[in-house]
């Protein structure tokens, strides 16, 4: 069994931006030189998360729209009120969707469906320097 850990950096815009990271994940499969395992995305961080999602026009419309819903930016929240920092709605919704993914890969490809990518969703209220840690374990 071994391992392969590769840190991904860039930046994002906030107020749930949406970055499909799939591409470059699938690079660090390749690169890694395992075959068979499992691949970890994980996002430091309280504010952000890591999902699946169909990455297309609408869903980038849909997603946004559903968690404004769930959380909304324009109500009062405890943490508004203890840290002045107006990202309450950003805990909660990065908490709803969760830190992080685990996806197989076989045969040197992650085994992701024909419509699923893996996306990084920014939910902080700015824009904001974001990391992303991959580690696959495998053969």
């Amino acid at each position: 069994m071994g391992s392969y850990h590769k840190t991904l950096s860039f930046s994002t815009d906030g107020n749930c931006d949406m970055i499909d990271v799939t591409g470059q994940v699938a690079e660090v499969v390749e690169a890694s030189g395992l075959t068979t395992g499992i691949c970890t995305v994980f996002c430091p961080g309280s504010t952000a998360s890591v999902t699946t999602i169909e990455y297309e026009g609408g869903l980038l419309k849909d997603f946004p729209a559903a968690m404004d819903r769930l959380a909304p930016p324009d109500i009062a929240y405890e943490h508004h009120l203890r840290w002045g920092d107006g990202n309450g709605h950003s805990h909660i919704r990065a908490s709803i969707i969760g830190p992080s993914l685990t996806i197989p890969f076989v045969g040197g490809s992650l085994t992701l469906g024909t419509w699923q990518q893996i996306v990084f969703c920014d939910f902080d209220n700015g824009p904001r320097k974001r990391k992303l840690e991959i580690l696959l374990l495998g053969e």
